[in-house]
């Protein structure tokens, strides 16, 4: 398969696995601790307006869903990858930034939550996934350690 072809393949598959990832923990949260008296969060109005409402236990999931989708997303992209997979997964990381940072400027929320979601749930997560996705032995690619390719091995039959 063409690795343009492949490239994009696994973004769209990484992006779609960490979005479920997220969506999946984000509903899952109110189940597990629940919501305040009064919080309504069934539309984006009623979520902006419920944020005062919320406990620092509130946030855990939002803040889990998107620091674990966030992984999920670039380690998926990283191990599909063709090549460029640390970039593929850091940019994985970098677009769910960028819907933090647009959740942010909708919803609002507390400060030490916002810092804490768009310095830690992204960036990092995209470099750990991408660390743990990439199919290369630190010795290089498997092309290059197959047996009687390596430049030893070469050596050693002359």
């Amino acid at each position: 398969m063409n690795p343009i072809v492949k490239n994009v393949i696994a973004v769209v598959c990484g992006f779609a696995a960490g979005s479920v990832v997220n969506i999946a923990l984000v509903n899952v949260g109110p189940f597990v601790i629940p919501l305040p008296e009064g919080a309504d969060v069934s539309t984006m109005d009623g979520l902006k307006a419920s944020m005062p409402l919320f406990k620092p236990a509130n946030f855990l999931f939002p803040f889990l869903g998107h620091a674990l989708g966030t992984f999920v997303g670039a380690f998926v992209a990283a191990k599909l990858a063709a090549s460029h997979a640390m970039k593929l997964a850091l940019g994985i990381g970098a677009f769910f930034l960028l819907g933090g940072i647009a959740a942010i400027n909708m919803l609002g929320g507390p400060a030490w939550f916002n810092a804490a979601d768009l310095l830690l749930a992204y960036i990092p997560m995209g470099y750990f996934g991408g660390m743990l996705g990439r199919s290369r032995p630190d010795s290089g690619t498997a092309a290059e350690d197959a047996p009687g390719d390596s430049p030893t091995a070469a050596a050693g039959s002359s």
